[in-house]
């Protein structure tokens, strides 16, 4: 009986596999404190459609935004006739006002 126990604690298993396991399975335990303050402490307040009225905000009613009416917005534009323009660099004198009085 004692050999058996011996050989039960210098097994690679004893070694290397239960450790393993109670990492795995301790750690999920301990970190089901960390992961619970993200959701108790996490800031739920919303913002009101008065909130951004005040502030200036305009907002659109919430009828007018549709998948719908977006799709419909993208079949008016021209998808097969555009123009490649490259944008203006920090560094480039001139491009950002060459770019404003650019044709659309």
């Amino acid at each position: 009986m004692k050999l058996a126990i011996v050989e039960f604690f210098k097994s690679p298993f004893f070694k290397k596999g239960l450790p393993f396991f109670i990492i795995c399975v301790g750690g999920s335990f301990g970190l089901k404190g960390f992961t619970s303050l993200r959701y108790e402490y996490s800031n739920k307040s919303s913002i009101s459609r008065e909130d951004f009225e005040k502030e200036g905000i305009k907002m659109k009613p919430p009828s007018e935004v549709t998948i719908e009416a977006e799709y419909e917005k993208l079949q008016k534009l021209d998808i097969d006739n555009w123009e490649n323009v490259r944008g203006p660099r920090p560094w480039e004198e001139g491009t950002i006002e060459a770019n404003k009085n650019r044709p659309k």
